[in-house]
């Protein structure tokens, strides 16, 4: 059962309706056993029979909960501190055993986002900045809250406790609110991202055949099904959530409106950015090694460069784990680690040469030309990534960018090539129309959240636009013979 099938949202009505019938008090534990079933019921464990897989989840969950008892009832750092570090070598090695080993084990659900989500609960644990939670069935709510099983996003415990275990009236607000939010998830997914994938999936397999314009059309639509994919993801799960009085933390905030790829990163997978700055990074910048580095430098290259040069290698580790965490291989290592590193170091290394550039040309910074200017160029290096996180290796990611410059034929606009690319010109207009009115709702909510806007309109105006974007939803979703809604690509890139 996933969560774009209609066997889900008959059980999430089912339960929405139980969860405020039963008392406040009893509704943790029903989030709890409602998670169990609809682990249980995912395609993975239905279609291959591993039933095991719940164990893993409840295997790293006691591994954390007691080794964070034990550093909460000890003031002896050297057994809080081996007591992080089992815990950690038993849920990272569990992760890689089952995610990136291929031995013949099924990786259970979301198991990237439940592992990080303990360890960061670990680390605040350790490092006393979090409560310790006693109840072990609470902490297994808390890893394994089951909209946050299908991707995310990433949870904070201390941001999440009184949420979770706190009892919850019924809110018409929240509940609309909510389902509002899943409305335009599914636009996302069902109307634009299945229909960019048959662009992306026509041009990536046969790359060979095309040249010049078609191969950018194909990056550019795979750039938009994946983000279209994960977004309307993040919107289903945290409608959902909110239907509960849930509020989970964002995800995205409108990426592709960044100027640098740094801005780009504060924008997308939000709380995996957080996560590895607050784990990885920072706690990196402070070890032994990296606190004596600028020292051993600054004689050879001045305090400033040492400095600079210090902070450079603690992100290429940074990044390089950012790449590995989405599949382990040199396309996805490259593609969405080290080429971003690369992006972000020149950028910084350059930037002396591009204020005097501005300078000399007398840029305004701040006028909309040259915005648009900066937010092109983000998008488009995030594009050319994204073909190495495509492509099968990194040798065919090279020769499909080979080839993307090998002709220049704008002629395909207006010659009809571009109906060859699997979508015919209906497909195709909705396509296009449907990116207008994402793009167009995406720069809105920069003034403000749409849902609320929309609430202070003519209840009549409010209905039409809801009731029109549902019939959208219904009329032009990609449904068909092999199609299911079922899976999100973003899925296969980090279980």
């Amino acid at each position: 059962m996933s969560i774009t099938s209609f066997s889900f949202l008959c059980f999430f009505a089912a339960v929405l309706f139980l969860y405020y019938v039963i008392p406040k008090k009893a509704q943790w534990s029903f989030l709890l056993f409602v998670s169990f079933a609809f682990f249980m019921t995912s395609s993975e464990v239905t279609e291959s029979g591993g039933w095991y897989v719940i164990f893993y989840p409840l295997a790293a969950v006691a591994a954390v909960y007691f080794a964070a008892r034990l550093m909460d009832r000890t003031k002896e750092q050297k057994k809080r501190r081996a007591a992080l570090i089992c815990a950690v070598i038993f849920c990272i090695g569990l992760l890689c055993t089952l995610k990136f080993f291929r031995l013949p084990l099924l990786a259970p659900m979301g198991i990237s986002f439940y592992t990080l989500t303990l360890l960061g609960y670990l680390f605040d644990v350790y490092y006393e900045i979090g409560k310790v939670q006693n109840n072990y069935g609470k902490l297994v709510l808390f890893t394994c809250y089951f909209p946050t099983m299908v991707s995310g996003p990433i949870l904070k415990y201390g941001e999440m406790e009184e949420q979770l275990y706190s009892g919850h009236k019924l809110d018409y607000r929240r509940v609309t609110f909510g389902m509002q939010r899943m409305l335009w998830g599914f636009f996302k997914k069902l109307v634009i991202s299945e229909r960019m994938a048959v662009i992306a999936n026509e041009i990536f397999n046969n790359y060979e055949s095309y040249a010049g314009f078609p191969v950018w059309i194909g990056a550019i639509a795979f750039t938009f099904q994946l983000y279209t994919d994960f977004a309307g993801c993040m919107d289903i799960v945290l409608g959902i959530s909110e239907c509960f009085g849930i509020i989970l933390p964002e995800n995205f905030n409108a990426p592709f409106l960044a100027r640098n790829i740094s801005e780009y990163w504060r924008r997308w997978h939000i709380t995996l950015g957080t996560w590895l700055k607050e784990y990885l990074f920072y706690p990196l910048l402070r070890t032994k090694f990296f606190m004596q580095l600028p020292k051993k430098l600054k004689d050879k290259v001045g305090k400033k460069r040492a400095k600079q040069i210090t902070t450079f290698l603690a992100m290429f580790l940074l990044w390089f784990a950012i790449g590995y965490w989405h599949g382990g291989t040199w396309n996805f290592i490259i593609g969405s680690g080290l080429l971003h590193w690369f992006y972000i170091v020149s950028g910084e290394l350059a930037e002396p040469l591009f204020v005097k550039m501005r300078a000399f040309f007398h840029i305004k910074t701040e006028s909309r030309g040259f915005i648009l200017f900066q937010r092109l160029r983000t998008f488009l290096l995030v594009v050319l990534g994204l073909i190495f996180f495509r492509s099968s290796t990194v040798s065919d990611a090279l020769r499909m960018i080979g080839r993307g410059f090998s002709a220049f034929n704008p002629q395909i606009f207006v010659d009809g090539t571009l109906f060859s690319f699997g979508l015919d010109w209906i497909e195709l207009t909705i396509a296009v129309v449907s990116l207008l009115i994402f793009e167009w709702v995406t720069i809105q909510q920069q003034k403000g959240w749409m849902r609320e806007r929309l609430e202070k309109t003519n209840i009549v105006v409010r209905w039409i636009v809801l009731y029109a974007l549902l019939f959208y939803v219904i009329l032009l979703g990609q449904y068909g013979p092999g199609y299911s809604a079922s899976e999100f690509i973003y899925q296969n890139f980090k279980v």
